[in-house]
């Protein structure tokens, strides 16, 4: 069977969610060991040096870092952003669960994303409004409701 791109890029997103998801456990986990803050730096120390070793050591990657002066100032928020997603998927995480701290963590990016689709800021392109993505987002909220009810 041949997956067509669209179906392709659905199934990657899927895998990240299931990474994500997993990430948020087991660095509570950590967390409950050593810190909430030094669990976020553990983690991404190593997060540096697996991609250190996939960049330098293994060669992966078709990009060029000599091409990073040239990069706008808000692309470089992306690590400050890493470090405040960890922290505060830990911080969520032993509170109200996996299941409704995931759940959570979506719905403020789906309506975070559907701002970034319509309006095309940061230079993503645009993609229109429709009532259908309020729809979807408003019964992902009643979802996330329900998870948080005993």
């Amino acid at each position: 069977m041949k997956l067509d791109a669209k179906a392709f890029a659905i199934l990657v997103a899927s895998c990240s969610g299931v990474a994500m998801a997993l990430q948020g456990t087991i660095n509570t986990a950590l967390s409950k060991v050593i810190g909430l803050l030094q669990a976020t730096f553990v983690v991404h120390f190593i997060g540096l040096s697996f991609v250190s070793l996939l960049l330098f050591v293994f060669k992966f990657g078709n990009g060029n870092l000599a091409f990073l002066i040239k990069a706008p100032w808000y692309t470089y928020l992306g690590g400050v952003l890493g470090v405040i997603i960890i922290y505060t998927v830990v911080l969520s995480i032993p509170v109200v669960g996996v299941a409704a701290a995931t759940t959570f963590i979506i719905l403020g990016q789906v309506l975070t994303a559907i701002l970034v689709d319509c309006t095309g800021i940061l230079g993503m392109n645009k993609f229109p409004f429709t009532w259908h993505k309020v729809i979807g987002t408003f019964l992902m909220a009643g979802g996330a409701w329900f998870l948080l009810k005993k």
